[in-house]
């Protein structure tokens, strides 16, 4: 293998590798403006119909960082399980066990 073709699939690696960060971020922000959308929805619907205004739309806005904290963490981390890190990763980690 010549060095253009080692540049070429190093470059895709990271093209790829890219690509699948994009898509978490991606993730995480949906999940993030669902969650909160749904705490503002139901917070203003409660209030209207039990007439207290400000009280159950600020709760479930503030309940409403801790779960999307948990779902971005659960997210991320299901994400990252399934990117398979490059033989030179194993390779270097490897050579810094045997020392």
């Amino acid at each position: 293998m010549n060095r253009q073709d080692e540049g070429d699939k190093r470059d895709r690696r990271q093209y790829t590798l890219n690509l699948a960060l994009a898509t978490i971020a991606g993730q995480v922000g949906f999940v993030t403006l669902i969650v909160i959308a749904i705490a503002l929805i139901g917070g203003l619907a409660l209030d209207n119909s039990l007439n207290t205004k400000p009280m159950f739309t600020i709760l479930l806005m503030i309940a409403s960082v801790p779960v999307t904290v948990i779902l971005m963490f659960r997210i991320v981390r299901a994400a990252t399980s399934r990117i398979k890190p490059s033989e030179k990763t194993e390779s270097i980690m490897e050579d810094k066990n045997r020392e």
